[in-house]
């Protein structure tokens, strides 16, 4: 089977253009950026990319996104507007099935845990507003007869993810304390790429009335988002703590460094972080017979384990911001003389 991946240079397009071209299916990648893998470079907002791109397949999975990092117009741009593009290019080419990965974002910040697929889109900033709008295209098309999966992962993460996790990485090996707001006490639903590649595998196979839903999906197994960070300390081996900042003062301060563009932690990641924050997986158990292998803890740690071997190498600049990439930590990098 020829199956397209959009975002193919980055994590998760990487790791499911390797499974699936292991399958034995023909892959054709597209990135801005070259890597193995993309077999067209460019822009998916292009048609004639997307037209080069979706040429004879069967399939289409759609992983390229902004991160919340990038400039307002940016997100919208590339998640809605490109995702209008994408899923264009595939009608045009008739392509039989597609998977749109979306995320958890949708939900906003539900006080409903665990949230089901149910609960009602109530994005919060522009990254989840973005997410939404992709979402309302992506059903636009299924109504519209296109055999249509909408995965909404958790906080993915795993070999080759940076962000966030190389903030705690870093603290960790250098002999730090990790702080967290409040008792750490919160539960904080992540899930394993190899999981999610698990999962898109799944929903490929699956018989066309359960393909053609919307899906959950974060790990089965979790713990306090304390007890996660402290494995991380405890594999780091220096006898260090996860501590406890007094919420309030901290997010303060944290939303004054968002503001002056002093902290990469932005406003949703930070509410977040103050209470539990997990979904119903149920569904994609039951009707896809889906069952994620991996623990938060696994998943951090074998990410850690990765980070520690390879964060001394160099690669080559490449267009484009990804989940690969390590954050600015701006005035952070100067709190940890205080842990």
């Amino acid at each position: 089977m020829v199956i397209t991946i959009t975002g193919a240079a980055g994590m998760l397009g990487s790791r499911l253009a390797e499974r699936l071209a292991a399958d034995g299916h023909d892959v054709q990648g597209v990135d801005l950026r070259s890597a193995p893998g993309v077999t067209v470079v460019g822009d998916i907002r292009d048609p004639r990319v997307m037209d080069r791109a979706t040429a004879g397949a069967a399939t289409l999975i759609h992983c390229a996104a902004a991160l919340p990092s990038y400039p307002a117009n940016e997100i919208r741009s590339i998640i809605v507007d490109g995702t209008e593009s994408v899923l264009a290019a595939a009608h045009r080419a008739r392509v039989g099935h597609v998977v749109h990965v979306s995320s958890t974002a949708v939900y906003g910040l539900p006080k409903l845990v665990p949230t089901p697929e149910e609960h009602p889109r109530t994005p919060v900033d522009t990254y989840s507003a973005a997410k939404a709008a992709a979402e309302e295209v992506a059903e636009r098309y299924r109504a519209g007869g296109t055999k249509l999966s909408i995965l909404r992962p958790k906080t993915f993460l795993g070999p080759g993810r940076m962000g966030l996790f190389a903030m705690l990485f870093e603290w960790a090996e250098e002999g730090r304390n990790f702080p967290v707001l409040g008792r750490g006490d919160v539960r904080i639903q992540m899930f394993a790429v190899d999981d999610l590649v698990d999962a898109v595998v799944t929903v490929l196979n699956a018989p066309d009335d359960a393909a053609n839903d919307t899906y959950n999906l974060g790990a089965e197994r979790f713990d306090t988002l304390r007890a996660d960070f402290q494995a991380v300390l405890d594999a780091a081996g220096h006898g260090k703590r996860v501590v406890s900042l007094p919420a309030r003062p901290a997010l303060a301060a944290l939303d004054l460094l968002e503001r002056t563009k002093l902290s990469p932690v932005y406003g949703r990641l930070l509410h977040k972080l103050m209470g539990d924050s997990y979904v119903s997986i149920d569904k994609a158990q039951q009707r896809l017979g889906f069952a994620p292998k991996l623990s938060n803890q696994d998943a951090i740690l074998r990410t850690y384990e990765w980070w520690r071997e390879q964060r001394h190498r160099t690669e080559p600049a490449q267009r484009g911001r990804t989940s690969r990439d390590p954050w600015r930590q701006g005035a952070l990098a100067f709190a940890k003389i205080f842990f």
